[in-house]
Order: structure tokens, then sequence, then C-alpha cells
């Protein structure tokens, strides 16, 4: 009988991008700088959009807070887009069939 888990596996491995040991580090260090970068960025926007939260709603720049919603957002994005990188040498630790599944 085939392994029910089988189709997980194979989605799993599409999502993931193994690459070499270096790309890794250069990929996973500048994307998170990059991300908290937009992330601090939109929060920066937002908050001269809405005059540090102290604006009216009538004088609220709609067109800069939707553009520092949208830096909060896209930080995101490159956020969760960099964790499909792996490294080949390090393996899955969900994939590993050598582990015991007992709980003791």
């Amino acid at each position: 009988m085939a392994d029910s888990n089988a189709p997980d596996d194979r989605a799993s491995l599409q999502r993931d991008v193994l690459v070499p040991m270096e790309i890794y580090k250069v990929v996973t260090v500048f994307s998170m700088l990059i991300a908290i970068g937009l992330v601090v960025g939109g929060f920066l926007v937002l908050d001269s959009a809405t005059d540090q939260a102290t604006a009216e709603t009538e004088d609220v720049n709609v067109i800069t807070a939707l553009l520092g919603i949208g830096l909060i957002a896209f930080g995101g994005v490159v956020y969760v887009f960099s964790t499909r990188f792996q490294p080949e040498a390090m393996g899955n630790a969900k994939d590993d069939t050598n582990q015991d599944t007992g709980n003791g």
C-alpha cells in the first residue's frame, strides 16, 4: 500500500527551493533586512499619514496611509517568500524517518 503522506511530501518539495549554504545565508540576511526595513518604514509612513494617530478621520491622508499598509504587507510577503529557501546541507526534521515516534 502506498504511503498516504506522499502527496504532501511532493507538495513540500515543490515549495522548497534547495540552494547552497552560501546563497541561503545571503538570502536569509538580506531578505530579513529588507522585510524589517519595509515593515518599519510602513509603520513610519502610516504614522505620518495619521499624524501620530491624533488626526481626525477627515484629516487622514488616505493615499499615504494605504502606502504605509502596502509597505507593511509587502515586508510580510518578502519574509514569507524567503522562508521557501532551504540549504542543501540541512534536512527537514519532519522528513526524517529515523526518529522514534514514542513520547518517552
